[in-house]
């Protein structure tokens, strides 16, 4: 009877979760950028996932904006999030010892680079950012590193004028997003923005992955309407990135299940990482010294 009962909670034992160490839930924080739906929807087989593999509760959280995730982060209520570059640089300088980068999307090309877009509507005879002279700009979020840091830096030492209202452009936005931007240019309410993609494939699809494929996915806007403007350098990928507070063992088990997510699940991979993409790979802090710095100089 002992060896019996021994046995069944063995069985027992094996066939439910393991709890993962001293954490009650699992909280998840995807960036702004996106309406909050789309976003939860998106990554809601994470969650999923998620569960099965700590044994714990589950939650994603999806701030309006991506300076709610960053906080998040900060002040231990988020416990994992994929950023952007510049957002992470901002976590950092904010707290070194708050999080860790672990992993970055890298793309179906074997690269983790990515590019921030300038882009018009097509019948409005905009062609280059020269047209944009006197007309009205849109910036996405301000901690977005292809929606606002990035572009911010590049673009006026191309047109040899700051991007304050009035300078160059008749006025600068913030729209509070990419897909804000996105419907914003599409609409007319602003002529020209930014947003970022992949640059791989075509852009009647929106590229492979990035905001404008998002977007084509959602059926917000034809890329037919639409056409490339400007073009940044390449910018690193964000990484997605773990509280260091957390316990290893949870840490280790998250990792592993991001960085299995394309082959574990494809649709699921295809959602969390706005579109095609190769998988989730190691990467470390030394990938984003450059932004770092940009960010610094930015501040100052």
């Amino acid at each position: 009877m002992k060896k019996l009962l021994a046995l069944a909670l063995t069985t027992t034992a094996l066939a439910a979760p393991a709890m993962a160490a001293d954490i009650t839930e699992f909280r998840i924080g995807i960036l702004g950028g996106e309406n909050a739906q789309d976003r939860l929807n998106n990554n809601e087989c994470l969650r999923e996932y998620t569960e099965e593999t700590l044994g714990v509760e589950a939650k994603l959280f999806a701030p309006v904006d991506y300076n709610g995730v960053i906080q998040g982060l900060l002040g231990g209520t988020i416990d994992m999030a994929w950023l952007g570059a510049s957002g992470y640089a901002k976590t950092f300088l904010s707290d070194p010892e708050a999080v860790e980068p672990v992993l970055v999307k890298v793309n179906t090309d074997g690269g983790y680079g990515y590019f921030s877009i300038g882009f018009a509507r097509k019948d409005s005879g905009i062609t280059k950012l020269e047209d944009l002279k006197d007309k009205t700009f849109g910036f996405g979020d301000p901690n977005s590193t292809s929606g606002y840091l990035i572009p911010s830096i590049e673009i006026p030492q191309q047109i040899n004028a700051s991007m304050e209202s009035g300078d160059y452009f008749g006025e600068v936005k913030f729209t509070g997003g990419h897909e804000q931007t996105i419907v914003a240019v599409n609409n007319g309410d602003v002529q020209g923005g930014v947003t970022w993609a992949d640059g791989l494939g075509e852009w009647e699809d929106g590229y492979q992955s990035g905001a404008l494929r998002r977007a084509v996915d959602a059926g917000l806007v034809d890329m037919n309407d639409l056409v490339e403007i400007w073009r940044s350098a390449p910018i690193p990928e964000g990484p997605v990135v773990l509280r260091k507070a957390l316990p290893a063992d949870v840490k280790e088990k998250m990792t592993a299940l991001m960085a299995g997510l394309a082959e574990k699940d494809r649709e699921c991979f295809y959602g969390v990482a706005a579109g095609e993409a190769r998988a989730f790979e190691p990467i470390t802090h030394d990938a984003y010294e450059v932004i770092i710095e940009a960010r610094k100089l930015k501040s100052k």
